[in-house]
């Protein structure tokens, strides 16, 4: 015994589908809009901290003085 589909279920379809896509996709800007801040505000506060060391390039007086038997 098969059920057919109503108009009424075709429009509660409808209605159903356009509100789960604009749900997701204002959920999704809100999320990506925190998470932007979230990860600036972590590398605003990184970059407050004391400057990476870069190394000096090699010299010839930098190398050990060889020794001769």
């Amino acid at each position: 015994m098969g059920t057919s589909l109503t108009t009424e279920f075709w429009e509660r379809f409808t209605v159903l589908l356009v509100l789960a896509l604009a749900m997701t996709a204002i959920l999704t800007a809100v999320f990506t809009t925190l998470f932007d801040r979230f990860t600036a505000r972590l590398r605003s506060h990184r970059s407050h901290g004391t400057a990476p060391r870069i190394p000096h390039p090699r010299t010839r007086d930098d190398r050990p003085t060889p020794v001769h038997h």
